[in-house]
């Protein structure tokens, strides 16, 4: 019988490279899996954001109101907004900027509207 003939299986260099491939595309999985997790969790909180924002904006006693910011406690009391109020091009219309942030303040969006003056 001869010792050096194959009897059938895997050497074991090839085992090695298969597993170095199996590592790098199982590492590549796991990195874009973490990715597009925060991606998803970041276009969650810039959706809520916006959704709080237009939900003021669509309250006509927001306008009106002498408060010029907040926060959106007791649901969210990390994010907060600012009013600004600038007159507008347009005579009779005042430009409102309604600027949500949250994460203490280093994300943050703007709404724009315009309303009447009041006489």
């Amino acid at each position: 019988m001869n010792r050096l003939s194959r009897t059938g299986g895997f050497t074991l260099l090839e085992v090695l490279v298969a597993l170095a491939i199996m590592a790098g595309a199982l590492t590549t999985l796991v990195v874009s899996f973490n990715y597009h997790l925060s991606v998803t969790l970041r276009d969650r909180e810039e959706t809520t954001a916006l959704l709080l924002g237009r939900a003021l904006l669509d309250d006509p006693l927001f306008l009106k109101s002498s408060a010029s910011e907040g926060t959106f406690a007791p649901d969210y009391p990390e994010t907060t907004w600012q009013r600004q109020a600038t007159p507008a091009p347009f005579p009779g219309l005042q430009r409102y900027v309604l600027t949500v942030s949250w994460q203490k303040g280093t994300r943050s969006l703007a709404l724009v509207t315009y309303g009447r003056t009041t006489p």
